[in-house]
């Protein structure tokens, strides 16, 4: 059977339209697998009953491991774990994950359930790469003691490194019970308008009509593994008595990028014949970013304009809404708002019908907190360098991000301040003396271009100093009382130091005359204690060829003087020699072999001489001749 030309090309039309159709009536797989669930505490690996694979606790700076006082209260394995960070890991203790640059969905379980047996929950704050984002303080809630809480939040990484950071308020250690870490789509809630300087964090994530549900709770998916509350707590008024309505029908338009909101929360509501109205409790001072969901899921309701109503936060009509209209029925409809500028503690929204009776599927409330500030890249490179190098104690905390979150106190011995444009921070002040180190000093020290006092005084470091100490900004450096060994490098000479300890060390050779004038322009410097150390008052005098344990720069020029002279010498003593006196044997005297041969031939004329006296004296007595040459 042969099809004409047409009739191909109709087919072909037919067949990418079908496919084109399908495509986008059915939606793309989840195009994001990276995630971690960690069941902090626990030393082996678990599935839970909803088939959630769980690590072992992993990835942390420090702390010990707990179990809670009555397991037996807590249904799920990662619940009955903890870690927690006494006061001897430090003020400040992390997780450090390493994860692609993009964004996600950051879940934590916290609790303290009496583990310790002291009766006192723990106050401290947590941060989310460097920004501030759940406080607790102490005494807890006690239904909260008891029962613990799920917090969480979505927040981009764009180093390689979730830094999720707890931070100690007077002595109480930090807990955690599990962290939960889900890659999402990067332009999911509207992060094409906010960008990547604010983290979202949940303050209610309503689902109307039904109880908790999503990953963790129950089996049914969310593919940014989300939970969903029940909003029976937060309705407020009359609307505490609105109708449930629910549907097994399949709504269009779900689990779709960016956002991927799932079916089932379009497939419940809660309706009520006036205004349907919720508060929602929020800390002031921020903005909130408030998420609207919206399916027409009764049937009873045919056409557009039968179900119409405003949608009105803190009394402010954000939009008039008639589902069908927009997306027609069983269908999900979304839209959100931005509240800034919150000066209250409660943010109420309220639904007031227009026609018809208002219906909501699900509500989302998120605290806009704006990114802090980060230590500028290079600096926390030379920063984990020398921790590192210095052997810095776990008790000294220095883990996470040197200087940020602002609220916090930067590491111990740490300080720092805004760059000059505003942009990130730097560090300007390390005070470690009488700490117990025993390194050296890293040559990454040397990217701390802002840094103003350096004091490592009195430890057990050794090595020689890095010749990138030494930055324009350096004025106060104390490295006196340790074992640093080696010559002083040359960048010392070109900062502006007003102060310089180097008492009590190793260190040896020349000392530039640019920096012994910093005690001549006024400044201190005090270099005693270094046998070593010469060329300055009252240090002795240097070596006129050896300095710092080898040749000094003018021993090496006199050795190539000495070279040179030595070479020079040698060929004037060849020229004489050899040359002048070869040619004078040529003018006055016969070369050997000359001789040889002159002798030769006077002995050979001698012989012809005797020979012919004795031809003549034969010839006269008569004898016949006797050829001269005979053959």
């Amino acid at each position: 059977m042969f099809l004409s030309r047409s009739t191909m090309s109709f087919l072909f039309l037919f067949l990418l339209s079908l496919a084109l159709l399908l495509h986008s009536s059915s939606p793309l797989p989840y195009p994001y697998n990276t995630s971690f669930h960690i069941d902090c505490g626990s030393s082996t690996p678990s599935t839970d009953s909803y088939n959630i694979s769980w690590l072992p606790d992993k990835f942390f700076t420090g702390g010990s491991t707990s179990v809670v006082s009555e397991p037996l209260h807590f249904h799920l394995q990662h619940e009955k774990t903890l870690r927690y960070f006494p006061l001897s890991s430090g003020k400040k203790n992390c997780y450090n994950i390493p994860l692609p640059a993009g964004r996600y969905y950051i879940r934590t379980f916290t609790v303290y359930d009496n583990y310790d047996g002291k009766s006192h929950s723990p106050s401290f704050d947590a941060s989310v790469e460097g920004t501030l984002v759940f406080s607790w303080r102490s005494p807890w809630p006690e239904s909260l003691t008891r029962d613990g809480a799920y917090s969480d939040l979505f927040a981009f990484v764009k180093d390689g490194q979730l830094d999720f950071c707890f931070y100690s308020i007077a002595t109480d250690p930090p807990v955690i019970a599990s962290l939960e870490v889900v890659q999402i789509d990067p332009l999911s809630y509207n992060s094409a308008q906010t960008s990547d300087s604010y983290i979202l964090v949940n303050y209610g994530r309503l689902s109307p009509g039904s109880s908790q549900w999503g990953p963790g709770f129950t089996s049914d998916p969310d593919a940014f593994g989300r939970s969903w509350q029940s909003d029976s707590d937060y309705r407020a008024g009359k609307s505490e008595s609105a109708k449930v309505i629910t549907t097994k029908e399949k709504i269009t338009g779900t689990d779709k990028a960016p956002n991927y909101f799932p079916m089932k929360l379009y497939q419940s509501a809660v309706t009520i014949e006036g205004r349907l109205e919720y508060e929602l409790p929020v800390d002031a001072k921020l903005d909130y970013l408030v998420w609207f969901h919206f399916a027409e899921i009764d049937s009873t309701v045919k056409k557009a304009g039968e179900r119409v109503f405003d949608v009105l936060v803190n009394d402010k009509n954000v939009s008039r809404v008639d589902i069908l209209k927009e997306v027609g029925s069983f269908a999900a409809f979304s839209l959100n708002y931005t509240e800034k500028n919150l000066s209250s503690s409660v943010l109420n929204v309220k639904l007031s019908p227009v026609a018809g009776a208002p219906l909501i599927c699900g509500l989302e409330n998120y605290a806009m907190v704006p990114a802090d500030l980060a230590t500028v890249p290079e600096q926390v490179v030379a920063m984990k360098a020398l921790k590192d190098s210095l052997r810095v104690p776990d008790r000294m905390g220095w883990n996470g991000d040197p200087c940020a979150p602002t609220d916090w106190d930067a590491w111990e011995g740490v300080t720092c301040h805004t760059n000059k444009n505003g942009t990130g921070l730097v560090i300007t002040q390390i005070e470690l003396g009488s700490q117990g180190l025993k390194g050296y000093i890293s040559e990454q020290i040397s990217l701390l271009s802002n840094l103003i006092n350096l004091n490592l005084n009195s430890n057990s470091l050794d090595g020689t100093l890095p010749i990138g100490l030494g930055q324009k900004s350096l004025a106060r450096l104390d490295l006196s009382d340790n074992q640093f060994s080696g010559s002083l490098p040359e960048s010392l000479t070109s900062s502006n130091l007003q102060l310089v300890r180097l008492n009590n060390n190793l260190l040896e050779g020349r000392v530039p005359e640019e920096l012994y004038s910093v005690g001549v322009h006024g400044g201190t410097i005090d270099l005693s204690g270094n046998k070593g150390l010469c060329g300055v008052p009252p240090l002795p005098d240097c070596p006129l060829f050896w300095e710092n344990g080898r040749l000094s720069k003018g021993g090496k020029i006199a050795i190539g003087l000495s070279c040179f002279l030595f070479v020079a010498v040698l060929l004037l003593v060849i020229y004489i020699f050899c040359i002048r006196r070869g040619r004078n044997d040529y003018d006055f005297g016969l070369p050997s072999d000359l001789i040889s041969l002159a002798a030769k031939r006077n002995r050979y004329q001698r012989q012809k001489s005797l020979m012919l006296l004795e031809m003549e004296s034969q010839h006269a007595k008569g004898l016949p001749s006797v050829p001269l040459n005979p053959r």
